[in-house]
């Protein structure tokens, strides 16, 4: 079982985020904590299995002091399993020396900073709060503490983005001591300020390829369409848990968490969030829901698609793909070798 803890606050909004953050409600962290403390020690009794992964996200986890979180480690460490990966986001900007190093106490073993970009006029663009210099200082600081895991996202497809352009972000990236990287091609989300300015996006295909050969010339492999990894050993256990569609706790306003076929959903304002942080929303997903799911995220990954979960009718239009090479079959999972063709694949397939 996977679990997720989300944390609302940012010291600043991005002109591109639609994630459930708060400029404005810093006066609401320790209550929200609590709050957050109250939902998590309920899942976690009613939890059947122990917990793999634990990811803090958000928002801005380093924008809340590290003492914050001493109490819910210490829900959490009965339930970890011996090996857990436990991950918290960070902004270069908030997470201090004393921060990182009061996380790594309470057993974080992976970072991922929001860099997005290493470049001063991108990250003035895209509203980031930090300067290229100060996100290589975290990074480095990181490790330092003693991080041997550390995640480095990245934003490209902006207006005025190229490879070149692209090339220095990742180049920059190998000068550090980064094992993993999250390349995401920017999103105009409704109710972002970018939503309105199509202008501010670049739909270039060519560009993604090359962005991802580069990174694989460079000992980043791709296993997933937005991730890539120096080996194995450095992917997020976390991620891949959601997309084989395994079961998770989703703790905090706006969250989600999967179980026993249902999706459920904490509110998502703060303030109500607050006065009852065990309302939840919740949604059963149909075998059908579960199918579609499993088999769109197989195919955006290396874990692939069963063979068993499909049809034989399914499995003749799987078996045309593989002589047109769009489709690979593998110790009986079906592989998708180009990421960016998931969902029009998995739609041929089950439609």
């Amino acid at each position: 079982m996977l679990l997720y803890l989300h944390i609302p606050f940012c010291d600043s909004k991005c002109f591109y985020c639609a994630f459930n953050s708060y400029t404005n409600l810093f006066h609401l962290k320790k209550t929200y904590m609590a709050a957050l403390k109250t939902q998590l020690k309920k899942e976690l009794e009613e939890a059947t299995s122990t917990i793999e992964t634990v990811f803090i996200g958000g928002g801005t986890p380093s924008c809340v002091k590290a003492s914050e979180y001493q109490e819910l480690f210490e829900l959490i460490m009965p339930y970890l399993a011996s090996n857990a990966e436990i991950t918290t986001e960070a902004n270069p900007n908030s997470a201090t020396k004393q921060w990182l190093e009061e996380m790594f106490s309470y057993g974080v073993n992976r970072i991922s900073f929001g860099v997005q970009s290493f470049n001063d006029t991108k990250l003035q663009f895209l509203g980031r709060a930090h300067t290229a210099q100060k996100a290589i200082e975290a990074i480095q600081t990181a490790q330092e503490v003693g991080f041997k895991r550390i995640n480095c996202d990245l934003i490209y497809g902006v207006f005025n983005d190229s490879f070149e352009l692209l090339k220095k972000d990742i180049d920059t990236i190998t000068t550090l001591p980064v094992d993993h990287i999250s390349a995401y091609s920017l999103t105009l989300e409704e109710g972002t300020p970018f939503f309105q300015k199509s202008s501010v996006k670049i739909d270039d295909e060519l560009l993604s390829m090359d962005v991802f050969e580069y990174l694989e010339e460079l000992g980043f492999n791709q296993y997933e369409i937005s991730n890539f990894s120096k080996n194995e050993s450095s992917r997020s256990r976390h991620n891949i848990g959601y997309w084989e569609h395994k079961e998770y706790l989703g703790i905090g306003a706006g969250a989600v968490g999967f179980r026993q076929g249902k999706r459920y959903y904490p509110s998502k304002e703060i303030e109500k969030y607050i006065h009852n942080p065990l309302k939840y929303k919740e949604e059963i997903l149909s075998l059908d829901d579960i199918k579609m799911e499993k088999v769109l995220l197989g195919f955006r990954c290396i874990t692939g698609v069963h063979q068993e979960l499909l049809t034989s009718k399914e499995l003749q239009k799987v078996q045309e793909l593989v002589k047109e090479k769009k489709l690979v079959i593998d110790n009986n999972r079906i592989i998708n070798p180009n990421y960016l063709l998931a969902d029009e694949l998995a739609l041929y397939i089950l439609d």
